[in-house]
C-alpha cells in the first residue's frame, strides 16, 4: 500500500499542477498523467489482489477496451464514427496504445465503488458499468475539446454523441461480467479489505474533475453532468464505507 500511496500523491500533484502549465506542455503532460495513473492503478490492483490476479484484471480490462476501440474506429460501432489524432502517441490501426489505459486504470475503482453499494454479482456488474461510464461524462468532452479525438458528425453533449456512452456501457458490461467470475470466489471478502486505494482513485477523480471544470476550464455544464453522474456512485459508496459497511465490516462478519 505504501507504493500506491506515493503514486497516488504524485498523481494528485501532477493533476493539480497541470492547470498551471503553458499550452505547449499540455499534450506531453496529458500522456504522462495517463501513464502515471495507469501505474498507480496497477500498484493498487497488485496490492489488493496479488500480482497475478491484479495483473489479470487490469490486462483483461485494457485489452477488451482496446479491442472494442479498434472495432469502433474501423466500423463506427459501438461508439459512433470517430477518429483519433496523433496527440496520444503511437497508434495501431488508428487507435493509440494509450487508449487501452483508460479502460484499465479506472475499471477497478468503478468495480470497488459498485461493490460497496451492492456485492451481489447480478447487481454489481451493471453498477460498475455505470460507474465507469459516468467517468467518461468528464473524459470525452475534455479530450474532444483538446483535440485528442473527435466525432466528425459531432454530438449534442460537448461534441460527443449519445452512442458513445452506450458503447462505453456495453463494453464495461463485458469487462465486469468477466470480472464477476474472478472476484466472487473463496476469500474475496478478506481481500476486499484492501480496496480503499481504488475508492480513493474514484473519489479523487470525481472531486478533482468537478472542481477543475468549474474553476479552471470554465465548463459548468460538464462539471454539473460529470459531477452528478460520478456522484451517483461515489456518494453512496463513500457513505457506506464511512459508516462501516464496507470491506472491513465484511471481513469482521466472517
Amino acid at each position: 500500500m505504501r507504493a500506491f500511496r506515493s503514486l497516488f500523491a504524485l498523481l494528485v500533484g501532477a493533476q493539480v499542477g497541470y492547470s498551471f502549465l503553458p499550452p505547449r506542455h499540455l499534450t506531453a503532460a496529458t500522456r504522462s498523467i495517463v501513464v502515471l495513473m495507469l501505474i498507480a492503478a496497477g500498484a493498487e490492483a497488485v496490492d489488493a489482489r496479488g500480482a497475478r490476479r491484479g495483473a489479470t484484471l487490469l490486462l483483461g480490462a485494457g485489452s477488451t477496451g482496446f479491442a472494442v476501440e479498434l472495432a469502433g474506429v474501423a466500423t463506427g460501432r459501438p461508439f459512433g464514427h470517430y477518429h483519433y489524432s496523433d496527440k496520444l502517441g503511437p497508434r495501431v490501426a488508428g487507435v493509440p496504445l494509450l487508449a487501452g489505459a483508460a479502460w484499465a486504470m479506472m475499471s477497478r475503482p468503478a468495480w470497488v465503488v459498485a461493490g460497496l453499494i451492492d456485492r451481489r454479482p447480478a447487481v454489481r456488474v451493471p453498477l460498475a458499468a455505470g460507474a465507469l461510464t459516468a467517468w467518461d461524462v468528464f473524459l470525452d468532452p475534455r479530450m474532444v475539446r483538446e483535440g485528442y479525438w473527435s466525432w466528425p458528425g459531432g454530438g449534442r453533449y460537448e461534441g460527443v454523441p449519445a452512442s458513445n456512452f452506450l458503447g462505453w456501457l456495453g463494453t464495461a458490461l463485458v469487462i465486469f461480467s468477466s470480472w464477476a467470475t474472478l472476484e466472487h470466489g473463496p476469500g474475496e471478502s478478506e481481500v476486499a479489505a484492501r480496496d480503499d486505494g481504488a475508492l480513493a482513485l474514484y473519489a479523487w477523480t470525481w472531486i478533482g474533475e468537478t472542481v477543475a471544470n468549474v474553476a479552471v476550464w470554465r465548463r459548468p455544464r460538464v462539471a454539473a453532468a460529470g459531477g452528478a453522474a460520478m456522484g451517483l456512485f461515489a456518494v453512496p459508496a463513500l457513505a457506506r464505507r464511512l459508516a462501516g459497511h464496507g470491506p472491513r465490516a465484511l471481513r469482521r462478519s466472517r
